[in-house]
């Protein structure tokens, strides 16, 4: 069954044709990756699919519901996260509060109960607490969890960002190219986590230049090029396909 259908989905940017008729499905469970060389579509793509952009026309559904044009933190209500390239730390904040942050999507406390001290306010924040660090020690990164999460190395960093975004408790979550900036050592932590993720029944959406992270980790692979779709299948046949091959090697 398929938790995310991306039907003839287009995005003009004035005569520059970003996205252009691209369709694909990403079942429930797996962990899809979109590929392509630079230029291709990609972060448009995924801007489209998280609300942060309004496709031209074409139609994207997530779980069911038709979700283009809804705002960000409406489709993140729906149970869809997302991380960024560049890795986004609230400055000041251990990296135990980042993650709380996340979990705040869920919470049931407003201002003003918040501000009045209501009791039951402070079982809420307990709870978080007890979350955000359960998170943090899934992730192997619980011995940090009261450092400054800016002064962590950048792969623990990224560990971070991915436990806040599963503090929001999605049912997919979409990787904006969790390998950068990262060394060997470290590209190979961030896909044993996110196949942990997967395993945890959270379906994973990829963007990722590292390609021999995302063909060890990926069970199906869309290839962008200029916009368009030009490949999808599995690990093995994207690494056979002329096409494919073309695009990165050249003629």
């Amino acid at each position: 069954m398929a938790i995310l259908a991306v039907e003839n989905l287009h995005r003009r940017f004035g005569g520059l044709h970003a996205v252009n008729d691209v369709s694909f499905q990403v079942a429930a469970g797996q962990i899809k990756a979109v590929i392509g060389p630079n230029g291709a579509g990609k972060t448009t793509l995924f801007n489209l699919v998280s609300g942060a952009l309004t496709p031209s026309s074409g139609v994207v559904r997530f779980q069911g519901k038709d979700i283009q044009g809804r705002r960000p933190f409406e489709i993140a209500a729906l149970g869809m996260a997302r991380t960024y390239q560049n890795i986004k730390m609230f400055a000041g904040m251990t990296a135990l509060e980042n993650v709380m942050v996340g979990c705040h999507l869920r919470g049931k406390a407003g201002f003003l109960s918040s501000m009045l001290h209501a009791p039951w306010t402070w079982n809420e924040e307990r709870e978080v607490l007890g979350k955000s660090m359960e998170l943090l020690e899934l992730l192997e990164i619980g011995e940090s969890a009261h450092v400054l999460a800016t002064s962590l190395a950048f792969g623990q960093q990224r560990a971070v960002e991915l436990a806040r975004a599963l503090a929001m408790q999605p049912s997919l979550l979409l990787l904006d190219e969790p390998a950068a900036g990262l060394n060997i050592y470290e590209t190979a932590e961030v896909g044993r986590l996110i196949t942990k993720i997967r395993d945890m029944g959270i379906t994973v959406l990829l963007v990722e230049h590292d390609m021999s992270l995302v063909m060890d980790i990926s069970d199906e692979i869309v290839v962008l090029c200029f916009g368009e779709k030009i490949a999808e299948d599995l690990p093995a046949a994207i690494q056979n396909n002329p096409e494919v091959i073309k695009i990165y090697l050249g003629e």
